[in-house]
């Protein structure tokens, strides 16, 4: 059996204001290549933190996260970039897009950072932007694209890398009821076309029927895991 391609393996992280507060209390998750996993919860349940600690954005008190056989424990701040840099792709909510930089440009700046030449980059950054419906706005600059256009270019940055996971905070968040449901469409084309994993946090319970299953967290800990019929 294949081993998963991304695993938390008793994950702790505490705050302490006045008192210990458990974000995300000894919970252990594992993602298999190539699933689409939907974490949700309502607000305060843990599920950001999470995210956070699977993309190594943040370290966990206890425990320890594996992604593709690489323990992030044993990492340091410099070789967690690295790793970050070259297996995950994030999208963030608030897109983070360049405002001066070209939906393509904004594609190819990681894509450049990773070292790829600039007419390998820009060749690929042209093809996953096509991917994901922009490939007649890769001139535009974000100012210049609606939300949903510019969460898309958030997404095809994500991708462009071919990351082992892509993973996603709250990314219908900003973006009206039809656009939302639009890019969770979107992740699960790709999911299902290219085997891209994604590990997608959202409150919003419409992403159920776009996932393979459903992670619900609640008080820092995962309180149910639905098994949908897509896989």
């Amino acid at each position: 059996m294949e081993e998963p391609i991304l695993r938390a393996v008793s994950v702790t992280r505490a705050y302490h204001l006045g008192e210990t507060i458990y974000a995300v209390h000894d919970v252990s998750l594992a993602i298999d290549r190539g699933e689409f996993v939907l974490v949700t919860g309502p607000s305060g349940s843990g599920k950001t933190t999470l995210l956070h600690l699977l993309a190594g954005l943040d370290r966990p008190m206890s425990g320890d996260v594996i992604l593709d056989g690489t323990r992030y424990s044993r990492l340091s701040e410099n070789g967690l970039a690295k790793l970050r840099r070259e297996k995950i792709g994030f999208v963030f909510q608030f897109f983070n897009l360049i405002p001066h930089l070209t939906a393509l440009e904004n594609v190819v700046l990681p894509l450049r950072l990773a070292g790829m030449s600039p007419a390998q980059a820009r060749e690929r950054a042209r093809s996953v932007l096509e991917t994901v419906g922009l490939g007649h706005r890769i001139n535009h600059l974000p100012g210049q694209l609606s939300g949903g256009e510019q969460q898309r270019v958030a997404v095809a940055r994500a991708l462009a890398p071919r990351p082992a996971v892509v993973l996603a905070d709250e990314p219908t968040g900003n973006l009206d009821s039809n656009a939302g449901l639009a890019l969770a469409g979107l992740f699960r084309k790709v999911n299902q076309e290219q085997g891209q994993t994604f590990v997608v946090v959202s409150h919003d319970p419409r992403l159920e029927e776009f996932a393979d299953r459903v992670v619900v967290m609640g008080d820092g800990r995962i309180q149910d895991v639905r098994v949908r019929g897509g896989r």
